[in-house]
């Protein structure tokens, strides 16, 4: 175990936050973070939901980061084929015009011509790079990288060992979001099914789709067929009776040939059995430790997700990264207000080994959120009747308790009036797509960004 440094001593690491839109960098910086990373056109691994996909917006988002005294890192992290090398270059010129402050990357060849034609410019080494040792990083030391984003795949323990090893390469950590069931995202279920490379930046997450159990017979030539349907009958013919049946869903026990006896229980519903699937990565706990290891950059996950996300996100791993700084002890309630974003479950990955709790989710596809549900976006106030404009996300009403996320802090307060943008009284608004009116409580800030949420 690492001992803490004296908080005098110890330096504050970069909290890094994704940005898949101009909405989520403001938010991002609003909330707290010191740096984003977006995705660049043609050669990021998210090519979904990705506002930055023309020059204009990528050259909006460096100046307005860059006036902010925040960075502003774009992601070229895609493993090409041979026609996406031959156009690199040129793509890549207008590019690094905009002067982002780092290319994200991971393939060595686009690597080298990068060193190359820009020597300049600052390289990150991808998480897609697999790194998970210290020889490893200092290998692309020698070649010019400045900083390694460590693979997903590593303890507390080793990244200590590694910064101890390489003290003066700069290290970057995932603390939060989703986990690939692959190694660090080299997948190839999406391109199995549907022809959409994961490795090019189309992966379709298929993952964490539904998948039912069928007995298979085999024919005469040793090709096997679906006999079942998934029936409770023929599955558990086809597990030797080890199953449990109920009228609302199934659990079958399946065992690994490595490790026999120790039954690993499945659970078919309705929707399907999610055996891919793995939880959320949420490492807040240690951000601690990682502070006193030394990492200088605390990232994390999701280009593709909301503002609101990035405005929880962002918020509370500042809260903790700042306590850690500080040698104030962990706030425990940190851990309850990231259960309100949506989510698969909770795991810290690989930071600590030999948890009894599984990390990955057998049981579920859909996201779970046990303490608040995002039911609104505040537009702005309107100057007559004083009330806030609100983009309904989720239904709420009269008499719920609502949670007021701001960057200067949080106001949880009843709601006792809801009016719609007419001026007529409203109880309740049941679902997204409409806008309505309600008052902010007292000490919100009126100009400042605000994300509503309905407490459970």
């Amino acid at each position: 175990m690492t001992t803490s440094p004296p908080a005098s001593a110890r330096t504050s690491p970069e909290l890094l936050a994704p940005a898949g839109s101009l909405q989520m960098m403001r938010t991002a910086f609003a909330y707290g973070a010191d740096a984003v990373y977006a995705g660049q056109p043609r050669y990021s691994l998210r090519v979904r939901n990705n506002s930055f996909d023309k020059l204009d917006a990528l050259a909006a988002g460096i100046d307005e980061a860059h006036a902010a005294g925040k960075a502003f890192y774009l992601v070229s992290n895609i493993y090409p084929h041979n026609s996406k090398v031959r156009s690199f270059l040129a793509d890549m010129e207008p590019v690094i015009a905009l002067k982002p402050d780092a290319l994200i990357m991971a393939d060595p060849g686009l690597i080298m011509m990068v060193r190359e034609r820009w020597p300049e410019v600052a390289v990150h080494l991808s998480v897609q790079a697999n790194t998970t040792n210290y020889a490893a990083v200092r290998f692309w030391a020698s070649v010019g990288v400045e900083r390694i984003i460590l693979s997903r795949e590593l303890s507390l323990d080793e990244i200590e060992d590694i910064r101890q090893a390489c003290p003066d390469m700069e290290l970057e950590v995932f603390v939060h979001g989703a986990l690939c069931v692959a190694y660090s995202g080299r997948c190839l279920l999406s391109g199995y099914f549907n022809h959409r490379d994961p490795n090019q930046g189309t992966c379709t997450n298929s993952c964490r789709w539904d998948y039912k159990v069928h007995e298979a017979n085999e024919d005469g030539s040793g090709d096997l067929h679906a006999s079942g349907k998934g029936s409770p009958d023929a599955a558990g013919s086809a597990l030797g009776g080890g199953a449990r049946h109920e009228a609302s869903s199934r659990v079958y026990l399946l065992e690994e040939g490595t490790r026999p006896g120790q039954l690993m229980p499945i659970e078919e519903d309705e929707h399907g059995t999610y055996i891919l699937n793995s939880k959320d990565l949420r490492a807040i706990e240690h951000i601690e430790r990682l502070v006193a290891i030394g990492v200088d950059s605390l990232k994390i996950e999701g280009r593709t997700k909301s503002p609101y996300y990035v405005a929880r996100a962002s918020q509370g791993y500042r809260r903790a990264i700042d306590d850690a700084v500080a040698g104030r002890p962990f706030d425990l309630r940190l851990l309850g207000e990231l259960e309100g974003l949506a989510n698969r479950g909770y795991t810290d990955g690989f930071y600590q080994r030999h948890h009894t709790p599984e990390h990955q989710n057998y049981m579920r596809g859909h996201s779970e959120s046990g303490r608040s549900l995002f039911v609104g976006e505040v537009l702005g106030v309107d100057p007559a009747s004083g009330l806030a404009e609100i983009e309904v996300k989720n239904g709420f009403g009269i008499g719920d308790r609502l949670e007021f996320v701001q960057p200067q802090g949080n106001i949880i307060a009843p709601l006792e009036r809801l009016e719609n943008l007419e001026g007529e009284a409203l109880g309740r608004i049941p679902g997204a797509g409409r806008r309505v009116r309600l008052p902010l409580p007292a000490g919100a800030q009126a100009d400042a960004p605000c994300f509503i949420a309905r407490l459970l």
